[in-house]
């Protein structure tokens, strides 16, 4: 069975930093993408950012220049640096994987910002 387990979500005050990861475990067949999503309350689910097992990344506009997603593919995890963080980036964040056999999500982490 496939698990994602998101950890280092937390308060922060507006202008900080975070840093998510999210590690995955079981038999994984071949990752395709790994990406980050948020919901804040009362909205749908967004994209936040995404990478392939090759490396391209793309990014929600809103959070451009702010956040950076990395993986490390052996270690099957991926990461989200979060800097200069505004009280809008208040959400629950989900980790995503993308499979050959079909995708799969962690249980969220939540992530709020002060102002």
């Amino acid at each position: 069975q496939v698990q994602l387990v998101e950890s280092g979500g937390g308060l922060v005050q507006a202008g900080g930093s975070l840093r998510l990861s999210c590690a995955a475990s079981g038999i994984i067949s071949s990752i395709v993408a790994m990406g980050w999503y948020r919901q804040a309350p009362g909205k749908q689910r967004e994209l936040v950012a995404t990478i392939t097992r090759g490396g391209l990344v793309n990014y929600a506009d809103s959070v451009k220049g702010r956040f950076t997603i990395s993986r490390d593919n052996a270690r099957k995890t991926s990461y989200l640096q979060m800097s200069s963080l505004k009280p809008e980036d208040t959400a629950v964040y989900y980790c995503q994987m993308s499979t050959i056999m079909g995708a799969y999500w962690g249980q969220g982490t939540q992530v709020t910002v002060s102002s």
